[in-house]
């Protein structure tokens, strides 16, 4: 029988894949991997196998992966002491290591052609994953939803509602969604080579008419923005990382149009108020 684990197992999106693929192949067929072991098994369902996984440790990850036949592999989070790509490089390595036949990857829309910094790390890990010489799936997953959580909370409690994405139009989906759909690829026995996974794109106008309540909106120019951050006591750094996604999405660089996220998912996505208000708890 198929063994399939995952990478990352105690975030929302591992969690939320775990159950899937318990549902799917049953939990005595999952192995996840996760640095904190012992919490890992309290949040994942009953019987799913834990091992260690820690991206900057090579030799742990290739013991933890011995009999892993596809993996899905979530992609970890930047500004770590150890650069991300050597930790995805370290990834990559391990599974060839230890005979994993097939990675699914969570990576970055239109990763090899993007021309967002934000791209690099992915684009990285794709071509370190051909080179490898792996049977692979390129999960190119659009913006979560969720990544707007803190201004959609703010503007349903009455807040301005913000944004210097212009008219750009953004994939939302909820990251449910997303992880949902990289699970059922997994288990799929002839997956594509490349997946762009979005919701139907919306603008930010879109996205504040769709959230309840009564609040001002304002679109700024970057500069208007970085100033209106600024003064709200963010850092420079973080100021050059929040104007770098606006700009993004102002470059319509997350703007996509295909079917792939409902098709795999075998249904409709949620319209986009109906997620908001998941989102919102309501």
């Amino acid at each position: 029988m198929t063994t399939y684990a995952l990478t990352g197992a105690t975030g929302r999106f591992g969690q939320t894949a775990a159950q899937t693929l318990v549902h799917l192949v049953g939990a005595d067929h999952v192995v996840a991997l996760a640095r904190n072991v012992e919490r890992a098994t309290s949040l994942l369902p009953a019987g799913v196998t834990v091992r260690p996984g820690d991206y900057t440790d090579r030799a742990q990850l290739t013991a933890s992966l011995q009999g892993v036949d596809r993996l899905l592999f979530i992609s970890s989070q930047p500004g770590a002491a150890v650069p991300r790509l050597t930790q995805h490089e370290n990834l990559v390595a391990a599974a060839k290591a230890a005979g994993v036949g097939f990675i699914a990857y969570t990576s970055f829309p239109h990763a090899d052609t993007a021309t967002t910094p934000l791209a690099a790390d992915h684009a990285g890990t794709e071509q370190a994953i051909v080179e490898a010489g792996l049977a692979h799936a390129f999960l190119r997953n659009n913006w979560y939803l969720e990544n707007e959580s803190h201004q959609l909370q703010a503007a349903a409690a009455g807040k301005p509602f913000v944004y210097a994405g212009g008219d750009g139009l953004v994939g939302w989906a909820l990251e449910s969604d997303y992880a949902e759909a990289a699970a059922r690829v997994l288990v799929d026995p002839a997956p594509r080579a490349i997946y762009e996974f979005a919701g139907a794109p919306h603008t930010y106008a879109e996205l504040a008419a769709a959230v309840p309540g009564d609040f001002q909106v304002s679109s700024l120019t970057a500069d208007e923005y970085a100033a209106g951050l600024r003064q709200a006591g963010m850092s420079d750094a973080n100021v050059a990382v929040m104007g770098m996604l606006q700009a993004l999405i102002r470059d319509n660089q997350l703007a996509e149009t295909t079917t792939d996220l409902p098709t795999v998912l075998g249904r409709s996505l949620a319209p986009l108020a109906a997620a908001v208000q998941t989102v919102l708890g309501k």
